[in-house]
Order: C-alpha cells, then sequence, then structure tokens
C-alpha cells in the first residue's frame, strides 16, 4: 500500500517541479533582458553632458565632417571615458560589474570579463593566468598566432601537437582526444591543455571526452573558442566549451554573435585557478581608456543572444543549410563538407559555417574570394589555396545566402584554371625544443644565416606559410633538414611567409650561445 500511495503522489510531484522550473526560466529570462551598462550609457548621452573629459571630440562635435555625414553624432556621446556614472573597467562596482554578472548568468559560468582587446588579449590572460614561468603545456601547433605571443609573455614550454591533415578535405583539424591523451602519457608533468575549437572552419573537437581526462589527471584546460560564443544558445549546434567544463575559456563575441569588433569576453569556471589571478592579469593586459561603445555592445549582444539566440540561429542554420546543399547539388565543381562527414570523423560541425572547396576549378581559393569581392560585392573572411570560408552571424539572411551560391555558380561557369596538382602538406613539427621560446625572443644573441645553412641551429624567429598558416619555426626550437627543404620550397612558390624581414626568404634568424 505504501507503494500505491508512493506513486500516486509522483504525478503531483513532477508538476510542482515543472511549475518551479517554470518559474525559474521566466525569473531568468527577466533578468536577461536588462542591459545595464547600455542603459547607462544611454541615459548619459541623452542628458547632453558637457564634456571636460576625454577623448578630445566632446560628443562628436569635432568628428571629421564627412564620417560624421554619414553616421549621425549621436553615436559619439557614447564614447565616454571612466567616471562613477559609467563605471572602470578595471575596478568594476556599477553598471560593468552588472553587465558582466549577467554575462556570466547566461553562459552558466562564475565570473566573465569583458575585453576589448579581441580574444587575442584573452589567449594571452589564459597563459599567464594559467602557468607560471618555467610550466609545460600542451598546445596544437595550429592554434591563433596570439598564442606563441602568450607562451612568450608567460615564459612556457610549449609540448606542441602536430596539426592532422586531411587531404580529401583540403583541412587541417585540432587536437583529438588521442592526440591529447597521447601528448599527457608522454608529458606527465604538463600543467595544461590549450585546445582551439571550434576552428576557423567551424570544426568542433571532443570536448568533453577531452576536458573530463585532464580534470581526472588534475590539468588545467583552457579553450581558444573564438569562434563558438554562440553555441551555447542553439540546441542544433554543438556543445560549447563552457558547457563541456573548460577551467578558462575565451570568445570572440563580435564574430558569430552582434558585439563591435573588438569585443570579447574571457569566461571563469574553474576549481583550480587562482580567479583573483586571472582578474589581475586580465586588467593588466587590458587598455585604461576602453571603448564604451564596445563594451556596451557586448552587453546588448549577450542579451539579444539569450533571449532569442534559439530563433536566431535556427533561421541562421536553415538558410546556410540550404546554401550548403545548393552547392553540393548545383555547382559540380565546388564542395561544401557537412556535419555528417565530420561526425564520422571524430568531431562535430557549427553548420553556420559554409568551407568550399574549389580547387576542381582549377582556381586557387585566393583568386575565386577577388572575383567575389570586385565583381560581385561580396567579401569573405578567409581564403586559402584551397577553400573558401564564409562566416554568417547573426545578422545574415537567405538574400545573403543565395548571392553568394548564385556567385559561385556564375564564376564556375565563367572561369577555369588549369587543373592544379596542390597537396595540403606541413613538415614534422616534432623538433626539438631547445630554449624556452621567452628567452629566445628577449635575447640579443642572433644572426641570420641562409637558410641551407640553418639546419641544426636554434631558431629565433617564427615564420608563418600562408597557407596553411601554421608556424614552421618557432623561437627556441631546433631547425630540421626537412623544415628547411620546406620553407625553401614555399618561398620558391611565391607564398607569403609572415615573420620574413624581406621580399623574398632567402635567411632566417637563430640564436647563438
Amino acid at each position: 500500500m505504501e507503494g500505491v500511495r508512493s506513486s500516486s503522489l509522483l504525478p503531483g510531484i513532477f508538476s510542482r517541479v515543472g511549475s518551479i522550473m517554470k518559474k525559474i526560466s521566466k525569473s531568468l529570462a527577466v533578468r536577461q533582458s536588462k542591459a545595464p551598462l547600455f542603459d547607462t550609457l544611454l541615459a548619459h548621452a541623452k542628458r547632453n553632458v558637457i564634456s571636460f573629459h576625454c577623448p578630445g571630440h566632446k560628443n562628436g562635435r569635432s568628428i571629421d565632417k564627412e564620417l560624421k555625414n554619414y553616421t549621425g553624432e549621436e553615436v559619439y556621446k557614447f564614447d565616454v571615458t571612466v567616471f562613477d556614472e559609467v563605471d572602470s573597467l578595471h575596478d568594476p562596482i556599477g553598471p560593468i560589474k552588472k553587465a558582466q554578472e549577467l554575462m556570466a548568468q547566461a553562459y552558466g559560468v562564475k565570473h566573465s570579463f569583458f575585453l576589448v582587446n579581441g580574444t587575442s588579449v584573452g589567449n594571452m590572460a589564459m597563459f599567464l593566468a594559467a602557468c607560471d614561468s618555467g610550466d609545460s603545456i600542451i598546445v596544437s601547433r595550429s592554434s591563433h598566432k596570439s598564442i606563441t605571443t602568450g607562451i612568450i609573455m608567460s615564459g612556457v614550454w610549449p609540448i606542441w601537437i602536430q596539426p592532422k591533415i586531411d587531404q580529401n578535405l583540403d583541412l587541417f583539424f585540432n587536437s583529438t582526444y588521442e592526440q591529447v591523451k597521447d601528448a599527457l602519457d608522454k608529458y606527465p608533468e604538463a600543467k595544461a591543455v590549450f585546445i582551439t575549437s571550434p576552428t576557423y572552419n567551424g570544426v568542433v573537437t571532443e570536448l568533453s571526452k577531452i576536458i573530463d581526462l585532464c580534470h581526472r589527471r588534475g590539468k588545467i584546460v583552457l579553450v581558444d573558442e573564438a569562434h563558438g560564443g554562440h553555441l551555447i544558445f542553439n540546441k542544433q549546434l554543438p556543445e560549447s566549451a563552457v558547457t563541456a567544463g573548460a577551467d578558462l575559456c575565451v570568445q570572440s563575441t563580435h564574430k558569430i554573435l552582434s558585439a563591435m569588433s573588438q569585443g570579447s569576453v574571457l569566461h571563469f569556471n574553474s576549481k583550480i585557478v587562482d580567479f583573483n589571478r586571472v582578474k589581475k592579469i586580465v586588467s593588466m593586459l587590458q587598455t585604461t581608456s576602453p571603448n564604451y561603445l564596445t563594451l556596451a555592445s557586448l552587453d546588448l549582444a549577450r542579451r539579444q543572444a539569450f533571449l532569442h539566440g534559439e530563433e536566431n540561429f535556427s533561421r541562421v542554420i536553415k538558410v546556410a543549410e540550404w546554401g550548403r546543399a545548393y552547392i553540393n547539388n548545383n555547382i559540380h565543381s565546388m564542395k561544401c563538407f557537412t556535419r555528417s562527414e565530420m561526425q564520422k570523423l571524430g568531431f562535430d560541425l557549427d553548420v553556420t559555417k559554409l568551407t568550399v572547396n574549389v580547387t576542381k576549378t582549377g582556381l586557387s581559393g585566393y583568386e575565386i574570394e577577388n572575383i567575389l569581392a570586385k565583381e560581385y560585392n561580396i567579401q569573405l573572411d578567409y581564403a586559402d589555396l584551397f577553400n573558401l570560408v564564409a562566416i554568417t552571424g547573426e545578422g545574415s539572411n537567405k538574400s545573403d545566402i543565395e548571392a553568394f551560391v548564385n556567385a559561385l555558380e556564375s564564376i564556375s561557369k565563367k572561369y577555369h584554371g588549369k587543373q592544379k596538382n596542390w597537396i595540403l602538406k606541413i613538415p614534422s613539427l616534432a623538433t626539438e625544443m631547445v630554449m624556452k621560446p621567452r628567452e629566445v625572443f628577449l635575447s640579443s644573441n642572433t644572426k641570420k644565416v641562409s637558410l641551407k645553412k640553418a639546419v641544426g641551429h636554434i631558431a629565433a624567429q617564427t615564420l608563418t606559410p600562408y597557407p596553411p598558416g601554421i608556424p614552421v619555426i618557432i623561437p627556441g626550437e631546433r631547425i630540421t633538414k626537412e623544415i628547411c627543404d620546406y620553407l625553401i620550397d614555399m618561398s620558391s612558390k611565391d607564398i607569403r611567409i609572415i615573420g620574413q624581414e624581406a621580399e623574398m626568404l632567402k635567411t632566417v634568424k637563430i640564436f647563438t650561445n
């Protein structure tokens, strides 16, 4: 009888739980509908306050007339400096503090820091906050160039993971679970693991598995999620680093969401990283004259994404998938890989991004990118020899995608290049790390030698061929013959190598004892 009575209570219990959850959800939505920083700035702007503070344009009065005629004057009233009413980014106690708390609440983390120097400064901050000089950290070689800066600034020893190549798709993949596990097995002394996910192409790695493994071994997990600030706001999208449990995660709120350029966020959600150290380092790296319009746009982008992200990104996903299918079914010289293809390879895909392989056209991605810009008034975010990358965002609509695929179809009919035997490849980058990159970078004991004579020496500069955009040498590591041959080959093909100090790459800087 007791069991019967208990069972009869279950529907009532579930009903009450459901009612409580609805109230919590409604209460959360009410809180997230607020934009305290934007509201403060708007109220200040409407008062037409006489400015005796920086900047010197004084509420837009002295802004160049041609610019002001286009933009209007009101926007410049948001360009203020630090004073009590609008709060301080470096010691927030008012509207910035409230806005950051709402951001943290929206992402389900302990704390969020507004960044006005982009995700690059967030990546640097993560290295400096999580590691001490002399610590070692596991990191993929295909990470953003700000990672090298973070490594140099923090004085850590990088343990590089060689990027995997898929020559059928002409893509580099970032670190997999197996690669991270192998690196941890081989280098148990590593203090942290740095992951980039999604990649520029929207490919998401096995974050939950990687983070769970790292935490079981007591390792800190840092994630560059520059291209994934939107993932948490739509159920159709891959898992975000914040829900997967990253200790620190940085996102470019301006890339896919609606914040102004340079507006990014660093999320803190760790039990093993010192929060106060993170706070000090973020403050140390950021400007003391932040742009308040950028800060306000972060506040508003969060509100918009939380309240309308499910709806907005369902629309974006629908039109992006339509475009992907159209290209694959109708433009036979071009191809977009799909989410199911990525999942078969052990990854996931943010389907709001379109990566279009153009190798069968006989034209490079660069050439088609230029044609799109000059003839069709379409500007892409990125192109390489093999691919075009079209990034959609919260503001994208079907007419944008239609214009893009129509232009590609037109180009496929009008332009035909000679088929090229391009192969995506890089040399082995598992070379000896002889000195800390910081130690070599700050040293004056360097000289230039010809590429052919550099074999066996310690590199004193970073050289990155584009494509593929992966550093081939980094300060502090041993230069191998394979790397020299690769650089000579790239240079002979007129491929620009970022870091070279002359028109042609003939020499490389090395460390001298």
